[in-house]
C-alpha cells in the first residue's frame, strides 16, 4: 500500500509529466492558431478553441505539480521557491528553471485572457515567451526528474521534441520571415538548442553519477537511508 508521502512523491512526478505533454500539445497547437489555420473539416475556431483549452489544462496540472513538489516531505520546497526562480537551496538551477517556465506560461496564459483588455504589441511580446517556456520546461525536467533514465521518459522526450520542431519547422515554412537576419537566427535557434539540450543531455542527466549528486530523494531510499542510520 503506498503510503501519503509516497503518494505526493508519485503524484508530483506524473504530474510533471502530463503538464509537458499538455504544454506540448498547447504549443503544437498554437502554430495553426498563429496563422489562422483551419480546414471545413477543423474550422479555424474550433483549432483556437482547442489551443485556448488545452492551454489552461496545462495550467491545471503545472499546480498540481507545484503543490505536491510543496507539499512532498522528501524535499524541502516552499511556495516562493516554487515560482520565484533560483531563490531556493534545493536544486537552485533546475528548479529554477521550473519556476522560471512557470512563470513564462502563467504570464502567456493571462494576457491570453485578458486580450480584449490589453494592447496587440503587449500581448504579442509576451507571447513570444512560449517559444523559450518549452525548452527551458524540458531542461528543468531532464535536469531534476527522476525518470530522465528511464526509456519510456526518454521516449515521451522525444517525441514532445518531434512534434515541437515539427510545428516550428510547418510555421517557417508557411509563412518565412521577411527579415534576412530574424529568419537566420530563428533557424539557428531551432538547430542550436535541440542539440545543446542533448549534447548536455548525454554528458549530464544520463550518467550514472549524476543520480549521486543531482537526482532527488526517492521515498524507497529516504527509507532506507533512515533504516540504517538508526540500526545499530
Amino acid at each position: 500500500m503506498i503510503a501519503a508521502g509516497q503518494a505526493t512523491w508519485y503524484l508530483s512526478r506524473g504530474s510533471g509529466a502530463v503538464s509537458l505533454v499538455l504544454l506540448t500539445v498547447s504549443f503544437v497547437l498554437g502554430i495553426p492558431t498563429l496563422l489562422s489555420w483551419g480546414t471545413p473539416r477543423v474550422p479555424r475556431l474550433v483549432v483556437q478553441l482547442m489551443h485556448r483549452n488545452v492551454s489552461l489544462l496545462v495550467i491545471v496540472f503545472l499546480l498540481i505539480h507545484i503543490a505536491t513538489s510543496v507539499l512532498d516531505s522528501f524535499v524541502s520546497i516552499s511556495w516562493i521557491d516554487a515560482l520565484v526562480p533560483f531563490g531556493g537551496t534545493y536544486r537552485p538551477i533546475w528548479l529554477g528553471l521550473g519556476a522560471l517556465a512557470a512563470d513564462c506560461l502563467i504570464a502567456v496564459i493571462v494576457t491570453s485572457l485578458l486580450r480584449p483588455r490589453v494592447s496587440f504589441a503587449l500581448w504579442k511580446r509576451v507571447h513570444w515567451l512560449a517559444y523559450a517556456c518549452w525548452p527551458i520546461a524540458i531542461v528543468h525536467g531532464l535536469g531534476t526528474g527522476t525518470d530522465t533514465r528511464y526509456g519510456w521518459m526518454q521516449l515521451l522526450d522525444a517525441v514532445c521534441a518531434a512534434l515541437v520542431l515539427g510545428s516550428i519547422a510547418w510555421r517557417l515554412a508557411v509563412r518565412p520571415m521577411q527579415d534576412p537576419r530574424r529568419r537566420t537566427a530563428t533557424v539557428a535557434a531551432v538547430v542550436a538548442v535541440p542539440l545543446a539540450i542533448a549534447i548536455w543531455l548525454f554528458a549530464g542527466p544520463m550518467q550514472a553519477d549524476w543520480g549521486k549528486t543531482h537526482k532527488a530523494a526517492t521515498p524507497a531510499t529516504t527509507q532506507d537511508a533512515t533504516a540504517e542510520t538508526t540500526v545499530p
